[in-house]
């Protein structure tokens, strides 16, 4: 069984403790970590304590019940241990509190009782509460040194916002003991990016504008507003998945190769690339909102309505995003990135497209034989696989010249590490937070540098007066989403 780490905090508070997120993913994970002996031995020998908290009136009981029935619903069948389950229940207790009433974390202080082994927050709330809920765990003592607290996105609707947000935790917390949350770095597959490019050879001395011809990100899903009603409306595809997941990738796919795998070295030379993004032209930004069509589902084509059909009143808010972006440095002078992310598309996929340039001369043109220019994709989900398309030639005798055509060299995680445990990103998130490993957690001064580039596109979406184009349901978004590559000799990968 692994050792429980000794910077370990020995008790987690989850503030949502009763929310959709507790319930599909941070409870699950945690269970995972229980098992896996990653979070000590139960409570009375010293392991780590769970206390929930949330608005809702509930004890000690209530959601220990509330656990166990999210555990048999989202756990895998053969992982349903009886006994296990038990131990982790004892280690579970809440309390309730309604964080806009300061004297409420009194309460909430007692409960917890002595924090000095260390207190880790996990803190999922409104942007509204998130100045009230800071200030009143300070006020009640839990901000002292041997605190770390979570930040679950979102972290402000704008730059201003965000700032608030950032000055309000600043004034309890020092830097060092903030965690700000992008569930995308905790997937395993993004940090596999980091070891393709920076523990093989045969990469780096290509990424870079001499070796690669454009790159492509795209984070598509199938589903519509999924109860995310009021909150999605107000956010739209640009600052829901753009601001945080989008510019996460990008910033890892292009940084400069950090000193060492540190948290400091790694978010030093993520800002330097966040700065470095060019401003989004308004010829190369693409708004749409889905209509009425037909998705995938489990048996064939599922028919669903438009956007307003699901919110019922008029919007004009965007639910798919296309931009085309630089980076303005050396590494990368000349080469354009391709964003795109929507609701209602044509499959469920997240993945990062190295598109690289032709070999400068083809020796085989006196053979008839045509190249294309290799393809590295980085599939995020739902796979998790790395693929490099190359060329190679077709067997035969050639009479009729050589034929060579494009295959696939592939490397799935899934097949390759099979006998691993598949975690999912909050398994590692949350151990993270309650060891106080900072790396992959989002800085400050990053935060700000996404919001400085959305807001300007937000901006020219405002003084350009620019509308969201309706696309199909079940298609890629709009027609000039396509006109966004194609006009540049390019395609997307679909």
């Amino acid at each position: 069984m692994p050792a429980f780490s000794t910077t370990s905090s020995g008790t987690l508070l989850l503030f949502g403790a009763t929310g959709d997120l507790s319930r599909r993913m941070l409870l699950p994970s945690l269970f995972a970590l229980h098992e896996d002996g990653l979070i000590g031995p139960s409570v009375a020998e010293g392991g780590v304590r769970i206390v929930g908290t949330a608005r809702s009136e509930h004890d000690d009981a209530d959601f220990q019940a509330f656990a166990k029935q999210a555990l048999e619903e989202f756990l895998p069948a053969d992982r349903k241990d009886e006994s296990k389950l038990s131990a982790f229940l004892e280690r579970l207790s809440y309390q309730t509190l309604d964080a806009s009433r300061i004297e409420g974390f009194e309460a909430l202080a007692e409960k917890l009782g002595d924090t000095s082994g260390g207190l880790s927050i996990f803190l999922s709330t409104a942007p509204a509460l998130f100045e009230a809920t800071i200030a009143g765990l300070a006020h009640a003592g839990l901000a002292h040194q041997g605190v770390r607290i979570g930040l679950e996105k979102p972290l402000g609707n704008d730059l201003a916002s965000s700032r608030r947000i950032n000055d309000a935790v600043a004034a309890a917390f020092a830097e060092d003991q903030i965690f700000r949350i992008d569930h995308y770095l905790g997937k395993e597959t993004v940090q596999n990016l980091m070891a393709l490019r920076f523990a093989n050879m045969m990469f780096e001395p290509l990424w870079n504008s001499a070796g690669i011809d454009h790159v492509q990100i795209t984070i598509s899903e199938t589903v519509g507003l999924e109860g995310r009603k009021g909150f999605y409306d107000e956010t739209g595809a640009l600052r829901d998945m753009v601001q945080n997941h989008m510019l996460q990738l990008v910033a890892l796919t292009a940084m400069e190769p950090p000193a060492e795998f540190d948290a400091t070295s790694i978010r030093d030379e993520k800002v330097k690339l966040l700065r470095a993004l060019r401003p989004v032209d308004a010829r190369d930004m693409v708004r749409g909102q889905y209509s009425a069509g037909a998705v995938k589902g489990g048996s064939g084509s599922v028919g669903v309505g438009g956007y307003l059909d699901d919110l019922a009143e008029p919007s004009g808010t965007e639910t798919f995003v296309a931009l085309k972006t630089h980076v303005d440095n050396w590494r990368w002078q000349g080469v354009p990135f391709y964003l795109r992310t929507g609701k209602r598309l044509a499959e469920r996929r997240s993945e990062i497209v190295i598109q690289f340039k032709c070999v400068p001369h083809n020796i085989f043109s006196g053979k008839n034989a045509r190249l294309k220019a290799n393809r590295l994709v980085i599939r995020l989900q739902p796979e998790e696989y790395v693929r490099l398309q190359v060329m190679a030639k077709e067997p035969g005798l050639d009479r009729g010249g050589i034929v060579l055509r494009e295959v696939p060299l592939d490397l799935s995680l899934t097949d390759a590490f099979a006998k691993a445990r598949r975690r999912i990103a909050y398994e590692r998130l949350l151990l993270d937070l309650i060891e106080g490993a900072q790396t992959l957690f989002v800085r400050r001064d990053e935060v700000e540098a996404q919001w400085q580039w959305v807001d300007a596109i937000r901006a020219l979406w405002a003084s350009e007066s620019m509308d969201t184009k309706p696309y199909t349901s079940g298609s890629w978004g709009p027609n000039a989403a396509i006109a966004l590559t194609e006009r540049d000799g390019r395609s997307w990968n679909d």
